[in-house]
């Protein structure tokens, strides 16, 4: 199911950003980065209202925003989000992919269905969040598309089978997509983000872990917030394609 927040549908002659998968950490601060620097911001998440605390942030600061639910997974659901952007909003100017999908199981614990879902989440949701984004950005010559990896997206892990599955594929799609596009103006980049990202769930679900990190071992939302549209304001000449954020604390 689409819908978009009835209040806010009137058409701006702006640049617009789309976030897909605007959580209450990464997704959230790309989404307040972005409407600060003027764009009109769309967010996208599958649960209905979870992203009215970041509208109304937004609009509070005199900025645009709209939120829309979406499963990201469902073919119809973003060819419709799209359509429906592009028509009421404006076009797309920067579409960032940062859906999750971080689950942990054994092995031999990994159903096919839980492995099947994580990759339709890291995965197919991202081709298909790519692929519409490249078919409304293509007949401009220029847009920014831009993917949330993890360290997942380059090893595996013990019990991140399924999620590293996930996020390694969605690195290959984001290359696929640099490779092709590019040349055709295009700007498709991959962030890693490789540490725990500060966020209230982290906080209430694993507060010794927090404790044990320290200030300066997590990676604040914001500082990953201005790397995207860092990237997203670089000049053709000088692209970024993949950018690795970690904590100056963190092993690797």
């Amino acid at each position: 199911m689409l819908s978009v927040n009835a209040a806010t549908q009137a058409r701006v002659d702006q640049k617009v950003c789309l976030i897909v998968g605007a959580g209450d950490g990464t997704g959230s601060a790309v989404a307040l980065g972005f409407a600060r620097a003027g764009y009109a911001v769309c967010v996208a998440r599958r649960t209905p209202d979870a992203s009215q605390g970041l509208l109304d942030t937004i609009h509070a600061e005199g900025g645009h925003a709209l939120a829309f639910v979406l499963d990201a997974r469902r073919e119809d659901e973003v060819i419709k989000l799209f359509q429906t952007i592009e028509q009421d909003v404006g076009p797309l100017a920067v579409v960032v992919f940062n859906v999750g999908g971080n689950v942990r199981f054994p092995l031999l614990e990994m159903t096919a269905q839980k492995y099947f879902k994580t990759w339709e989440m890291c995965a197919m949701a991202g081709f298909l969040v790519g692929r519409e984004a490249a078919r409304v950005m293509l007949p401009r010559r220029c847009g920014t598309i831009l993917f949330t990896g993890a360290t997942a997206s380059l090893r595996g892990g013990v019990g991140f089978s399924a999620f590293a599955g996930g996020k390694a594929a969605l690195r290959a799609l984001a290359q696929s997509m640099a490779r092709e596009f590019g040349p055709q103006g295009l700007h498709v980049a991959h962030v890693i983000v490789d540490g725990v990202i500060d966020s209230e769930r982290v906080r209430s679900t694993q507060p010794e872990r927090v404790a044990a990190l320290g200030a300066q071992g997590l990676v604040d939302p914001q500082n990953i917030a201005q790397a995207y549209l860092w990237l997203h304001q670089q000049k053709p000449d000088a692209w970024t394609f993949e950018l690795d954020l970690r904590p100056a604390t963190e092993k690797w």
